[in-house]
């Protein structure tokens, strides 16, 4: 039986082991799952079907790559640009205004065609999340970026997000790109308090 493969322990550690601390990455070109929608996660059923498809599908790669290739991957967690049609306006007190794209990276190994047999085969169950006919297989352009550990709720994530620019700018650098959460934690599960986050912004 092969070893399990966690990408975050592994291949991609330093995307996400980040610190309290704001520090720099270089983030490779990454293959992912990837869904768009509009408005308050907290209040929309589409978000939650995004976020089921793009587990269905996740897990659809996972069986597929042990079965055929040996493979044996941990899901990712799930990621999330966040930005509205005028970036000046965006607030976290105006949430109905949100633009964001959900995703979920996916092993390096598994090739474009595995990646879209993967999507088909959740489609094609019963019950499918109704997202998952949106759903999209691409790989992101590498970038750097700046990144720092949040914890606590996600209503909390101003200050630190301030921080974040501030490191930014300090360094003779600009916002370049959405910004990016990487949820470490699981909101049904874990206390508030507890939650990790990671904030991650493209520079330039």
């Amino acid at each position: 039986m092969s070893d399990k493969i966690d990408l975050k322990k592994g291949a991609y550690k330093a995307l996400y082991n980040a610190k309290a601390e704001p520090a720099f990455v270089r983030v490779p070109e990454l293959a992912c799952f990837a869904v768009d929608g509009s408005g308050d996660p907290n209040e929309s059923s589409r978000f939650r079907d995004c976020v089921e498809a793009l587990y269905a599908a996740s897990y659809a790669l996972k069986y597929s790559l042990k079965r055929e290739r040996g493979l044996d991957c941990t899901v990712m967690p799930p990621e999330g640009d966040w930005a509205c049609a005028d970036m000046s306006r965006f607030s976290l007190d105006r949430k109905g205004e949100w633009l964001w794209t959900i995703l979920v990276v996916q092993p390096p190994e598994a090739t474009e065609a595995e990646a879209l047999a993967a999507i088909a085969m959740a489609r094609a169950k019963k019950d499918a999340p109704s997202a998952l006919a949106e759903l999209r297989f691409e790989v992101a352009p590498a970038h750097e970026a700046a990144q720092l550990l949040h914890l606590g709720p996600y209503a909390t994530e101003a200050p630190d997000i301030a921080r974040l620019h501030a490191f930014i700018a300090a360094s003779g650098r600009k916002l370049a790109g959405k910004h990016r959460e990487i949820y470490l934690g699981d909101p049904r599960k874990a206390e508030p308090a507890k939650l990790k986050t990671i904030l991650r912004q493209p520079v330039e």
